[in-house]
């Protein structure tokens, strides 16, 4: 799934009102401006925590260009800031001052200005306040406008009270939720999409003398007041002022209960009234005005009462609050009910427009305001990765989404939303929490017990923070290791797969659904059907990408046999929602040609919800419909009709609703469709029993990131890893050796967790809390020496132990051909180099595909696949250290070459550097007795299998494996390659005695 992590959206404000332009307008009695960027030199371009101007950007040709530009016409000084961009998702720069100095005191002056040299593009840039907090990226933002619609310098000038609060990303209730000026932290400016342009701006001031009859406002606790039939709402107002100064002259509030659907009289008792605070009322105080509603006995669907506000002497709120009577009395809110028999009532009440709503998913940094959610009737909201709330804790997220769900009961039903989330590896976009290995790693356990916890505490710590819906697990078949999703996939075997697919029970609980309403379970989605690890190299038209979202040609044999098999048994397992994938399918033989997955109702409709039995809700990628050949109706109408219920369109959400509706209302899709796909979304919603609980459950938030959910992520680290050579017995080290410890991934928490970590992309360096593995070295063993580089002296050491590998990627950005390859990189293959040339050596790769060793292999003493293995270091360490056996198989061919690829298991020619389901082990003793013993292990074998017993046959094949890899060592030919990983795959799919079969052909070929 492609996900930005948001910072601005360019969209996400385009209901604001643009600020006035003008030309320099001060008072004669005004103080002079004072400078914020001259743009001559004096501010660096330079990330936090330094003061400095940096840009950023959902992908990676989002930022803009920036530099100082000499210009004749600078309207101050010889240089103006100028740029260049070219933006499909968002982009823009920010100045931030320095964190480890005070924040700036705005506070004196009326506005800010600069100047801007019109394009008279007619396109709208955001301009952003950071106020507040702890530093520039954990502020406060308060947000405006301007529309570029003029030719030639213009001075701007902006009234801080022209600023609006960004209710979207923001510490959760904010500060403060006051402009406070006293402790500013910069500002930011989100450039327009669509088309390549340029930009100039020059001499940021602040302007003026505040204005202290506009200093003040109004504000209340809530937006919207849920009250049970009968019970009173308290709407509290509060006086605020920027500078937190206490006011000069009075304010008064006039209320009154006006409009809405609740009837005066009898649902509620009126009110009207009016509050003043005097002057010298300190900033904060608050007045409460109580609205009282009535009982009757009739069942009835949620009314509002609206609190009107007139402010005199302040500036009022954004919104009026609102009292909401929640609805009552009616069947689809019984419990006790079945939940079809709910689904269908509240079906039966929903008109066109609300049912729409329900389909559609927006990102929730994308929302003009939070007003939408019940003006549009969304169903549903999403965090893209990186997408957070700030500060990024689990309080935050709770009482972020709580905000939003908050707002959804204003609407006549009161159907909750349901919130999504990327959780592909643990809970990855929050910092603090217990981050697994990636998939790929799980699949080199063979072990499906640490698939399920790994799942169950995914699960736990996600629901936690208040969000019941995860974006997982992949259930790709990964074919191309040039792929830059490989990681995600955990392996090339489709039965690997599968036998992986319990982490559903560790998501979701039974099959049944019965545990979703658990505080500790969350609804799992499979992605994404179907075939995109089977993408040709070349095939994708995405940007710069080489293979992810390209075209899968198989023949539908090939699609059934290693494509289609993970899905049938996710539908068993009872996963509640599927996600297609962005990629095309090709059916060689069917002559029509590549369709994008997206579009086709064959494999969705016909296959997965026909012929499989899926009864959960298909999801959409995305912005992934934008893909489908086509206007935009048609992309609409095409998806629909081809069995997509609900769709990810993060800032179209609008536009989506509409076109949605026009679509049923002519008729070019049927209501019974529509009805279809609501019913799917709202049994989902019950089951997790939303309409029961829609705000967060936080008892188990201390668990998060705790010891025992990293216990957990230890052993699956170290169960993952898989040792692919040991010559001499170099692993496991021995505690009294003097260690030498260097290379890139030795001691970096981002690079060994990798994409989808804390940000869509992830990021080297302390990006979350965890222990590397260096750290987990010098926990176990006593005398560790780190030279990143392998600069620092060498002698006096008994071994090395070199981490190489990848630094973080994500979906196609890591396509091999796109900016990356399989190789060592020149620093790390030289650290290899020194040490394994002055020592005994161990090198472990840290990576989300394998890696081409080369001519280094010779020099190398043992070897090791670490892949991502997360945040758990020690789990590597206690494998290096010999606490636990090495145990893992490799859920992929490891390549000689790029030339080879792809290679997979099962394939005619096969003629790898390791094979498919290679995997030495240590601290155990291998099997002896040559034929004769696989002559044994081959009857008992044959006798598992008849029995049907999974744990005897696993074991009987695991020991003629390990016989059969002490004879071929480090001499793997194509002749034994073959056979041992075939006889890998029989063992997955309970074919015990064939396995044993294949393994004795391999050792009679070595």
């Amino acid at each position: 799934m492609r996900r930005t992590a948001l910072l601005v959206s360019a969209t996400l404000l385009t209901g604001l009102l643009p600020f006035a332009v003008a030309g320099p307008a001060s008072g004669a009695d005004d103080p002079a401006p004072v400078p914020v960027d001259n743009f001559e030199g004096e501010i660096p371009f330079a990330n936090p925590p330094a003061e400095g101007i940096f840009t950023w950007g959902s992908d990676t040709d989002d930022p803009p260009t920036l530099e100082l530009a000499a210009r004749d016409d600078a309207p101050q000084g010889e240089k103006v800031l100028s740029g260049t961009y070219d933006i499909s998702g968002y982009g823009g720069f920010t100045h931030d001052f320095a964190f480890d100095k005070p924040a700036h005191d705005w506070s004196a002056s009326k506005g800010i200005r600069f100047w801007w040299d019109g394009r008279n593009n007619g396109k709208k840039v955001n301009f952003e306040l950071k106020d507040g907090g702890a530093n520039g990226e954990a502020s406060e933002l308060w947000t405006t406008s301007f529309t570029d619609d003029w030719t030639g310098w213009k001075q701007l000038e902006i009234p801080f009270t022209d600023f609006t609060y960004r209710t979207d990303y923001q510490p959760v209730g904010g500060i403060d939720q006051v402009l406070g000026l006293t402790g500013m932290w910069g500002y930011a400016l989100t450039l327009p999409v669509g088309g390549a342009d340029q930009f100039a701006m020059d001499g940021v001031e602040l302007y003026g003398k505040a204005d202290q009859a506009l200093r003040a406002n109004v504000v209340t606790d809530a937006a919207v007041y849920p009250v049970k039939e009968g019970r009173s709402a308290a709407v509290k107002i509060t006086v605020a002022t920027t500078g937190s100064a206490p006011i000069d002259e009075p304010v008064t509030v006039a209320y009154e209960t006006a409009g809405g659907t609740g009837e005066s009289g009898k649902d509620y008792t009126p009110v009207e009234g009016e509050l003043t605070f005097p002057a010298g009322t300190a900033s904060g105080t608050s007045r409460t005005v109580t609205v009282a509603t009535l009982r009757d006995k009739a069942g009835e669907n949620a009314e509002t009462v609206p609190l009107k506000l007139t402010v005199t002497g302040a500036k009022a709120p954004a919104e009026n609050p609102q009292v909401v009577i929640d609805a009552h009395g009616l069947p689809y809110l019984d419990a006790k009910l079945p939940v079809k028999k709910r689904v269908a009532d509240l079906l039966s009440r929903m008109s066109l427009a609300e049912k729409v709503g329900q389909m559609t998913q927006a990102e929730r940094g994308a929302l003009t305001t939070p007003g939408d959610i019940a003006s549009y009737d969304l169903g549903s909201l999403l965090s893209g990765g990186g997408s957070t709330p700030t500060p990024n804790t689990p309080e935050a997220w709770a009482k972020m989404i709580d905000g939003f769900q908050l707002r959804a009961q204003a609407t006549r039903f009161q159907i909750p939303l349901i919130y999504g989330v990327d959780a592909v590896h643990g809970h990855n976009n929050l910092v603090g929490a217990t981050i697994m290995p990636h998939n790929i790693g799980i699949g080199a356990t063979r072990d499906p017990q640490v698939a399920y916890e790994a799942g169950k505490v995914t699960a736990a710590e996600v629901r936690a923070t208040g969000i019941p819906w995860d974006f997982a697990p992949c259930l790709c078949v990964t074919r191309d290791e040039r792929w830059g999703r490989t990681y995600e996939s955990f392996g090339e075997d489709p039965a690997l797969v599968e036998s992986m697919e319990t982490v559903i029970q560790g998501l979701q609980g039974a099959p049944s659904g019965k545990d979703l309403k658990r505080n500790d379970k969350v609804l799992a989605t499979a992605k994404h059907f179907v075939a995109d690890g089977g993408t040709e190299y070349g095939s994708s038209t995405t940007g710069t990408y080489t293979i992810d979202q390209g075209i899968t040609k198989v023949t539908r044999q090939e699609l059934e046999a290693v494509h289609l098999a993970p899905y049938q048994d996710a539908v068993d397992r009872g996963v509640g929602t599927v996600m297609p994938s962005y990629s095309s399918l090709d059916i060689l033989g069917d002559s029509e040609g590549p369709v994008k997955m997206h579009a086709d109702a064959a494999m969705i409709n016909g296959v997965l919800k026909d012929r499989m039995g899926f009864d959960g809700f298909v999801i959409s990628d995305w912005q992934a419909i934008d893909q489908i050949p086509g206007d935009y109706a048609s992309d609409v109408r095409t998806s629909v009709n081809a069995g997509l219920d609900m769709i990810m369109v993060p800032y179209a959400y609008k536009d989506f609703h509409k076109t949605l509706s026009d679509e049923v209302t002519a008729g070019r899709i049927s209501g019974k469709r529509i009805d279809d796909a609501v019913s799917r979304i709202l049994t989902q919603k019950f089951k997790l029993g939303l309409f029961e609980k829609p705000y967060a459950d936080t008892s188990g938030a201390s668990a998060i990131g705790s010891a025992k959910h990293r216990a957990v992520a230890r052993e699956a680290a170290a169960e993952s890893q898989v040792l692919l050579k040991n010559a001499g017995g170099v692993l496991p080290l021995k505690k009294s050796q003097k260690v030498y410890v260097a290379g890139s991934n030795a001691d970096d928490i981002g690079n060994q967790a990798g994409g989808w970590t804390i940000t869509w992309q992830g990021s080297s360096g302390k990006i979350t809390d965890g222990t590397t593995i260096l750290e987990g070295m010098r926990k176990a063993g006593s005398a560790v020496t780190y030279s990143q580089d392998a600069s620092a002296p060498t002698d006096g050491h008994d071994v090395g132990v070199v981490v190489v590998g990848e630094t973080p990627y994500a979906e196609g950005i890591g396509d091999v051909g796109n900016g990356n390859d399989l190789a060592f990189s020149a620093a790390d293959r030289a650290a290899v180099d020194k040490v394994c040339g002055a020592m005994k050596c161990a090198v472990l790769i840290v990576s989300g595909r394998p890696q081409l060793v080369g001519d280094q292999l010779g020099d190398i003493d043992a070897l090791v696949a670490s892949w991502l293995p997360g945040t758990e270091g020690d789990g590597v360490a206690d494998v290096l250290y010999g606490k636990r056996a090495f145990t893992g198989q490799l859920p992929l061919t490891w390549p000689k070459s790029e030339a080879q690829l792809p290679i997979n298991v099962g394939d005619a020619s096969y003629d790898p550097q390791f094979p498919y389901g290679w995997g030495l082990t240590t601290l155990t003793s291998v099997p002896g007795g040559g034929t004769s013993a696989l002559k044994a292990l081959a009857v008992a074998a044959a006798v598992a299998e008849k029995a049907g017993s999974e744990t005897a046959g696993r074991a009987i094949v695991t020991k003629a494996r390990l016989l059969v890899q002490q004879k071929m060592g480090q001499t793997i030919t194509a002749a034994t390659a073959k056979p041992f990983a075939d006889a890998d795959h029989l063992l997955l799919t309970g074919r015990y005695g064939q396995a044993v079969a294949k393994l004795t052909a391999a050792y009679r070929a070595a």
